[in-house]
């Protein structure tokens, strides 16, 4: 019980140091969270949270969030079992890195070091030899906001792995993700059956190619696609009227050590939510050196269409404004 609390008190200290210095951040609980750490530029609005994975709990335009928050989180409180809906990151690749508790629900540090500017420290894992930190900044007038992720080899060997972000937004909405040419599966994605199989080839109605765009217009067969683009972009349209865009770098002469060398994962499960998942080239490190991975998010109001048609001139356009 004291252990906890001076952790927690540890946490909130450096959290709250710099509080007055700043704008646009503070301290500021969130249901069961003491420790959350908001950033916000007004419209704009970021919850951040330490105390279980250095995660993110809110990502807002004028008061609706893109990120599902499951009810359990919201009704957690200190010494419950971690949670981890919402803004979720992660290393990889899936299929051959050992598990990873203390990153993956661990309590980090927070700390608020500039304006509307956050960075979340993760303890030492030894599984994988690494140490997370993860800088959180939003811009002062856009919703545009840099999330870099950062790996450090702690161990004394090398280390390979990757970005992998494994974002909840709310569900049930239109995923698309422009393509680039050539590809290396037959119709620009690949299912995964399972674990351990991957269909290079599949079909499924709620899938479609069009004008340059793959279309996720609901759940498929399966819930985990792959995807090899090099565009740089995933653009999620929520019924909630919320258009959650990433945008992040992409490496074509790099290796990208997932199983299918993805560039991008959705896991779109017929449910709540829909993760969002790019990920990044492998990072080979050597003892005590670091890597970062930087992803744009952004937010726009743009209407749900009922016929489940996006415009997709439109959206191409509202590409080339989040600058």
């Amino acid at each position: 019980m004291l252990r906890g609390l001076l952790i927690l008190f540890g946490t909130w200290y450096c959290a709250v140091v710099y509080a007055e210095d700043f704008q646009g951040a503070r301290v500021a609980p969130y249901f069961g969270y003491a420790a959350a750490i908001e950033l916000t530029n007004g419209p704009v609005k970021v919850v951040l949270c330490p105390e279980v994975g250095g995660r993110v709990l809110e990502y807002s335009l004028n008061g609706t969030n893109s990120l599902f928050l499951s009810d359990d989180e919201k009704t957690w409180k200190l010494g419950d079992p971690p949670r981890s809906s919402a803004g979720r990151f992660d290393i990889g690749p899936e299929l051959v890195i050992p598990q990873r508790n203390i990153l993956w629900n661990g309590e980090w540090r927070g700390e608020i070091i500039g304006d509307r500017h956050a960075r979340l420290t993760s303890p030492d894992d030894e599984s994988t030899g690494t140490r997370l930190i993860r800088d959180f900044l939003l811009d002062a007038k856009t919703s545009k906001l840099l999330c870099t992720q950062t790996i450090h080899n702690i161990s004394q060997a090398p280390t390979e792995w990757c970005h992998w972000s494994r974002t909840f937004a709310v569900g049930k909405g239109i995923c698309l993700i422009p393509l680039t040419s050539p590809s290396r599966f037959p119709n620009s994605y690949v299912m995964y059956e399972d674990h351990t199989i991957i269909n290079m080839k599949p079909e499924d109605p709620n899938i479609r190619v069009r004008e340059g765009f793959v279309e996720i217009l609901g759940a498929p067969r399966k819930p985990k696609l792959g995807f090899d683009s090099y565009a740089g972009v995933i653009a999620y349209l929520a019924p909630n009227d919320l258009l959650f865009v990433k945008k992040f770098a992409t490496y074509p002469d790099r290796v990208y050590n997932e199983a299918a060398g993805l560039t991008v994962s959705v896991w779109y499960p017929n449910g709540d939510m829909i993760e969002l998942e790019p990920i990044g080239p492998r990072e080979k490190l050597q003892p005590g050196e670091s890597a970062g991975f930087t992803e744009e998010w952004w937010l726009e109001e743009m209407k749900f269409p009922a016929d489940r048609k996006v415009d997709l001139k439109t959206l191409r356009s509202t590409f080339e404004q989040m600058r």
